[in-house]
């Protein structure tokens, strides 16, 4: 009886999906470092998704085949659901804890199905329904969780957020013969230049350290990530790599935890078991029956 080996480049592809996991995870613990926390919860929204998306595009810039570079209209709405995704998301780390933020974005994988169902004539599954259902209940949960608390419109917009990133799934499907490298770099460029003018005319410059967190933040959280993930998939299956990157979603919230000891409700985190869980489900049980 002989024992199936894995390819040793399916094991460096895994390790490269490991790693984009755990620097997409550093959001919520850079948002919430003390450098970014000196300036408003207004103000800070805007900085940083304006110049996190700016710095993302500009770093992934020389992975873009520029033979297969093209506008079409069809690409618009990918832009303003990435740009929307973008503004919600830091709004709700600001306004709420990284718990909700990123579990309630992370529902973002159900909407894309219902999406792809409604606008795109995509198949529907009995796992695609499960992993929504889970999702919905888990939203119920963390919703219920923080209706009257102080938290409450954080997270309103990470639920927001979680619609929006959907849409981009949902939008990048439909484009899935442009180049991908090209359409990531489009929707952060264009995300951050959609804010530069509030950023211009309000004067909100970064200062001092903050311009090496914000930096770091778009560079090592959003553009180096992107690159590992995609060097990753060419030998490890889209499955598989959904599957290893929902480490991010295990660990943002205990990054925060650890660093600056920030509390989150039970139900947040009931709620994120059950959107974890259809998730899990999506991934891996129902495609091993």
């Amino acid at each position: 009886m002989s024992s199936e080996r894995v390819p040793p480049k399916s094991w460096s592809g895994r390790l490269l999906l490991v790693a984009a996991a755990l620097l997409w995870s550093t959001s919520g613990m850079i948002v919430k470092s003390p450098p970014l926390q000196a300036v408003s919860d207004h103000n800070r929204t805007l900085l940083i998704a304006c110049f996190r998306a700016l710095v993302a595009g500009l770093c992934l810039l020389p992975f873009v085949n520029w033979r297969r570079v093209r506008w079409t209209p069809r690409m618009l709405p990918m832009v303003v659901a990435f740009a929307t995704m973008n503004f919600l998301f830091i709004a709700a780390l600001t306004r709420g804890t990284a718990a909700a933020a990123i579990f309630l974005q992370s529902t973002g994988t159900g909407w894309a199905f219902l999406f792809g169902a409604l606008f795109l004539n995509e198949p529907v599954t009995r796992a695609n329904l499960a992993a929504l259902a889970f999702g919905l209940l888990g939203i119920i949960c963390i919703v219920a969780g923080q209706w009257q608390g102080e938290q409450f419109l954080g997270t309103i917009l990470a639920l927001g957020s979680g619609l929006a990133y959907g849409g981009v799934i949902a939008s990048m499907r439909a484009l899935n013969r442009e180049n991908s490298a090209w359409l990531v770099v489009l929707n952060h460029l264009v995300s951050g230049a959609i804010l530069l003018p509030w950023i211009v005319s309000q004067g909100l410059w970064p200062t001092g350290s903050q311009w090496l967190v914000v930096g770091g933040l778009g560079a090592f959280q959003m553009g180096l990530p992107y690159v590992l993930f995609a060097r990753a998939l060419r030998t490890v299956p889209a499955q598989e790599a959904g599957l290893i990157t929902l480490l991010e979603a295990i660990l943002n919230p205990f990054w925060v935890w650890l660093f600056w000891r920030e509390q989150v409700a039970a139900s947040t985190w009931w709620g994120g078991a059950l959107i974890l869980s259809g998730l899990l489900w999506r991934f891996v049980i129902a495609r091993a029956r």
